[in-house]
């Protein structure tokens, strides 16, 4: 039976490829994004899919997105909290508290409400799967960057503990931890470090791969597969985990 499927921020970069792989395999998905023109051009691609123009950060535009998922969705069978902001890059004394609370209110807040809206419904049927998105720098840590850190500890910890609140109901929650993923935003990351330092690309991007133990990047598709096997009968036992996709992410600056 295929599954109906939400993805927050589903028209880019990984949410796309996630969003995608579940189509493709049969299932009937509904994506939510903030950014208009990505969001038509994914919806455009795919007219099977079905999306709603949502800020995860508002309580109300989410809810909108969960009412407009389940009008042909019925109910959801998996949900996948893909949507993180990077947060401000400040010493702790230098973060403004609007930015840190919007830290919060995105990565942590706006899951917590998904799974809220969403979880009624997957004890009415019997079961679900939740996958939630984390990061490596949960394990490397990262200087000038509490309000994000923080923000996927907290993660983790619903993850957890909505595992074990969940699962005598049939529910599955488990989180992602990605490390270097090969996507615009890394890219950035790479050609911003270049032009500070005036190294060549190859240079920084080399230096990033060298506290990763398998010396790779991670693809977008690389997780997908990951999501797509804890959604599936096949990851029916895994449930409460933290799953590093990552190449084994060692240090990051």
């Amino acid at each position: 039976m295929p599954d109906t499927v939400l993805v927050t921020g589903g028209a880019d970069s990984v949410g796309r490829v996630m969003a995608e792989a579940f189509a493709a395999r049969g299932d009937r998905v509904h994506i939510c994004d903030v950014q208009p023109d990505a969001l038509a051009t994914t919806l455009a691609a795919n007219p099977g899919m079905r999306g709603t123009l949502a800020d995860v950060g508002d309580p109300a535009a989410l809810a909108r997105t969960v009412v407009e998922a389940t009008d042909w969705l019925d109910e959801i069978s998996v949900l996948v909290n893909n949507v993180g902001i990077g947060g401000p890059r400040a010493s702790i004394e230098d973060i403004a508290l609007e930015a840190w609370e919007r830290t919060l209110a995105v990565n942590v807040t706006a899951m917590f409400h998904a799974m809220k809206l969403v979880v009624p419904g997957m004890k009415r049927r019997g079961g679900g799967a939740i996958v939630n998105f984390s990061s490596g720098s949960t394990r490397t840590r990262l200087p000038g960057r509490s309000a994000y850190v923080v923000s996927k500890f907290a993660v983790e910890g619903l993850t957890l503990n909505a595992a074990r609140e969940l699962g005598p109901h049939g529910i599955r929650v488990n989180a992602i931890l990605p490390g270097m993923i090969d996507n615009a935003r890394m890219q950035g990351i790479v050609a911003a470090k270049s032009r500070e330092t005036g190294r060549p690309l190859d240079a920084v991007e080399a230096d990033y791969l060298r506290f990763i133990s398998l010396r790779k990047k991670t693809q977008p598709a690389d997780l997908a597969a990951m999501v797509l096997f804890l959604a599936s009968d096949a990851g029916r036992l895994v449930t409460g985990e933290l799953i590093a996709v990552s190449g084994n992410l060692e240090w990051e600056d």
